[in-house]
């Protein structure tokens, strides 16, 4: 706690201090004052001024008005009183329960009435000071999880939270990662492993080639490699999600560089129907609908004459595997809710 003449109301800073104006103190209900400093740790619990640093905008006005709409509505719902200048999301027409991030598009331009500090947007302002105790990262993961737990018990004794609330302690204790930025992670890994072989070529030669009169020295080159993607198509497959992870595996080879002739794509259940080089999504034909085994697919892959560097398999799970490590990088889009375990050489990606 730092009392400062400075500060309007109360404000954190995101080395987890709180400033205090004596004069609000003295003017504000004591059920306010607490409802106030709720809603000033509420702004270091949930993080905003480390997500405020991951938004593109750099009106940080705005960014505090829709961080305390994520706020002041679950403080609402729990029957705790705010002083007047609140602000909630029904103010620009949005509903409760959404988070900042969702709400800062609807905010327009607003004249600057109350500033939260850089605990909440993470810019920095005249009234913090660099003086006193600093929490460091360490020690506020710890007091976010400790009070995770805390308001789950709550939640357990009493029956009832507030939704933001306990969607909040849901995901800091059982974080839910997404898969597409799993399946991307992957496919990037994979396909910069395959791109680390280099080779020797005489199309380019060598810059320590004039250094030695009469002699061509080849050069290095970094071929880009080539992918395979096996579709499981049997009959437990999802067409939607089978999409969906397609289109998130042609995104990112696209993005680095891979497409066209040096992907192809193959349709296999039991056996492979169709071998297709292809260009964009709509391309593929989703033939099959019988038994499972991307053995077959895998094997016809890695046989081709352009043999592929990467192999990624969109399947639900239920299907052998190769013995063995075929000597490739081999990727597993899991389809569904509880696909079983592929082999510890296979890196398996859970769409769910």
């Amino acid at each position: 706690m730092v009392s400062s003449e400075r500060v309007p109301t109360m404000g954190v800073d995101k080395h987890w201090r709180c400033y205090v104006s004596p004069a609000f103190v003295e003017r504000t209900p004591v059920d306010e004052l607490a409802g106030v400093w709720m809603h000033e740790v509420a702004h270091l619990l949930r993080d905003h001024h480390g997500r405020a640093g991951r938004l593109a905008t750099t009106d940080h006005h705005r960014t505090n008005l829709a961080q305390d709409c994520e706020i002041n509505d679950d403080l609402v719902a729990d029957g705790i009183p705010l002083p007047g200048f609140r602000v909630v999301p029904g103010d620009f027409g949005q509903p409760d329960g959404k988070l900042f991030e969702e709400y800062l598009p609807h905010i327009p331009p607003t004249p600057m009435n109350h500033d939260c500090g850089s605990g909440a947007h993470g810019h920095a302002v005249p009234w913090e000071s660099q003086d006193g105790h600093n929490v460091s990262p360490v020690e506020a993961e710890a007091i976010r999880r400790q009070t995770a737990e805390a308001i789950r018990a709550h939640g357990r004794a009493r029956g009832k939270l507030p939704a933001g609330w306990k969607r909040w302690a849901d995901q800091l204790l059982e974080p839910v990662v997404d898969w597409r930025a799993v399946l991307a992670g992957a496919v990037r890994e994979a396909v910069a492993w395959a791109s680390g072989a280099l080779d020797y070529t005489y199309r380019r030669p060598s810059r320590r080639a004039t250094a030695m009169a009469g002699v061509v020295l080849p050069g290095l080159r970094r071929p880009l490699p080539r992918v395979a993607i096996v579709i499981d198509t049997s009959g437990s497959m999802g067409e939607a999600e089978v999409n969906a992870a397609l289109s998130e595996v042609e995104g990112v080879l696209a993005e680095v560089g891979i497409r066209g002739n040096r992907v192809t794509v193959l349709a296999c259940d039991a056996d492979v129907h169709t071998v297709a080089r292809v260009t964009k999504t709509a391309d593929i034909e989703l033939a099959g609908g019988g038994g499972t085994d991307m053995r077959v697919g895998i094997r016809t892959a890695l046989s081709m004459p352009d043999r592929p560097q990467v192999v990624i398999v969109l399947t639900d799970g239920y299907t052998p595997w190769p013995d063995e490590n075929p000597a490739c990088r081999v990727i597993a889009g899991l389809v569904g809710k509880t696909p079983p375990q592929p082999p510890a050489w296979v890196e398996a990606v859970y769409i769910r």
